[in-house]
């Protein structure tokens, strides 16, 4: 039932709430995910994002550390 996980409680932050943690925060201590499709995230993606596109994010979500905060987009 990996599936439940996704139903758990998170934070949300804004745009502007997002670009102030990522740069008041080291690199590689917060993970960043576009779950765009490949041609969104090759015309434009914030550097440092993992693409992982939505449909397949239930089958990948292992590829995240659960150690780390993630920012998805």
């Amino acid at each position: 039932m990996k599936w439940l996980k996704f139903f758990t409680p998170v934070n949300t932050m804004n745009a502007e709430e997002a670009k102030t943690y990522i740069n008041t925060h080291k690199e590689g201590t917060y993970s960043l995910l576009d779950v765009r499709q490949p041609s969104e995230y090759e015309k434009s993606h914030i550097p440092g994002a993992v693409l992982i596109p939505l449909p397949e994010l239930l089958n990948r979500n292992g590829e995240l550390d659960p150690q780390k905060p993630v920012i998805a987009y």
